[in-house]
């Protein structure tokens, strides 16, 4: 929800231009839609081993429609992440930056919320791949994406590289993930592995069991590491110690890495990028902090001895488990039992207010129009929007499990 001291014409303007959008979104329009066969085509041109892993594996990865942002939304978004970067500071030197930053909004008609950030956002690659199917096709509205999203990706992968070592050559990139091949998300992680395979890479796709530490760094096997892609949801690494001590030791360069979750994604931060009176007394600018109070919804630490209050109020909020990740262990106040407010309340949770979702009416041959959830996530890197998706679900969350949804092209319209 937007704080009451936000700027009453800001909300004015949402509400005028959110209007629009919400028609664009609210109908199944022939002149509106995307090109499925052309993605169709794009996912064929993969392979036939990779395209029929993408069918059993994850049939549901993509929209059956886009999405439509307006200007306006765009313009929140961008500040929000600015805001964000400047409440951050600057990295320390000798750092990598982090990879696929994933700024996540709920837009309605009070404007564009920031629900959270990650630091290991996956689906850049599936993304990719599906915004370059519809290059060059005559679609409603402008996409919102660098060129060449391909080497954009192996661009910023290579400056993470540079701004550690320098001149030193890149060899070998292990895509690191707990049982890979068991991911729904695996197909990309072969998507990247044939990018970077292109580009003259190693690239390994691993178990962390499987990296080895010895005395000058990481190894699989006989083969050196040179650079970690930590798609790892144990952000402080205390599962894997052996990568948490090469990383440590600048043995390795790992992106993203524990400094930038506590930078950027620690869910304890939404309660200082909410709290008007904390952004004052760290020194942000007075613009930041405007954006801020307009795009982020209060969040607050959840104590036990404040359960009763947190029990009557539970309808106006959103409970996260501050280490959860991909909405495990998330709830809305007004769907929550007796017994799992009470779990809640003995672990350690932060609370949003709401900030409810728009949705987007889906057509599919042979069915029924119906009306899907959208979140809206920009990828970014270094504090500048590389793309912006949209992700398409039913229930609570987003879950890929949806027909119809996924993850969705996004346009934008003037």
């Amino acid at each position: 929800m937007v704080d009451s001291s936000a700027p009453d014409e800001a909300r004015e303007s949402f509400d005028v231009d959110h209007a629009f959008i919400a028609h664009l979104n609210g109908e199944c329009l022939d002149w509106a839609g995307m090109d499925g066969e052309a993605l169709q085509r794009e996912i064929q041109a993969q392979g036939d081993d990779w395209s029929s892993l993408v069918k059993e594996r994850c049939p549901h990865v993509f929209a059956a429609a886009p999405v439509f942002i307006s200007e306006l939304q765009l313009q929140q978004m961008r500040a929000v992440i600015a805001a964000v970067e400047e409440v951050a500071g600057a990295p320390q030197a000798k750092s990598a930056l982090g990879v696929f930053y994933g700024y996540d909004f709920h837009l309605n008609e009070q404007g564009a919320h920031l629900i959270e950030i990650n630091t290991n956002a996956g689906g850049a690659f599936l993304n990719a791949l599906l915004v370059g199917s519809q290059h060059g096709l005559f679609l409603y509205g402008t996409a919102v994406a660098e060129s060449r999203l391909e080497q954009v990706f192996i661009d910023m992968f290579r400056n993470e590289w540079r701004l550690v070592r320098g001149d030193a050559p890149l060899k070998t990139i292990a895509i690191v993930d707990e049982q890979p091949e068991s991911q729904y998300l695996y197909p990309e992680f072969l998507l990247m592995q044939k990018i970077f395979e292109r580009e003259g890479y190693a690239v390994l796709i691993i178990d962390p069991s499987a990296l080895q530490a010895r005395e000058d760094g990481l190894y699989c096997d006989e083969q050196r590491v040179d650079l970690v892609y930590n798609r790892l949801t144990d952000f402080d690494l205390h599962q894997f110690p052996h990568i948490r001590a090469a990383w440590d030791e600048q043995q390795v360069v790992l992106t993203p890495n524990p400094a930038h979750y506590r930078r950027y994604a620690d869910k304890r931060k939404l309660t200082q990028l909410s709290d008007k009176e904390w952004l004052r007394s760290a020194g942000v600018s007075q613009a930041s902090i405007d954006a801020l109070v307009l795009g982020v919804p209060q969040t607050r630490l959840v104590r036990a001895q404040e359960a009763d209050q947190w029990w009557s109020e539970r309808k106006q909020w959103f409970f996260k488990p501050v280490s959860g990740y991909g909405s495990k262990g998330a709830y809305r106040g007004d769907k929550l039992t007796k017994r799992v407010f009470e779990e809640i309340m003995q672990s350690d949770y932060v609370a949003q207010r709401l900030a409810l979702p728009d949705e987007r009416t889906v057509c599919m041959e042979g069915a029924e129009p119906q009306s899907l959830k959208y979140d809206v996530r920009c990828y970014v890197y270094d504090g500048h929007i590389q793309f912006v998706a949209a992700r398409l679900y039913q229930g609570q969350t987003t879950n890929f499990r949806t027909p119809g949804g996924g993850f969705a092209l996004v346009r934008e319209v003037s």
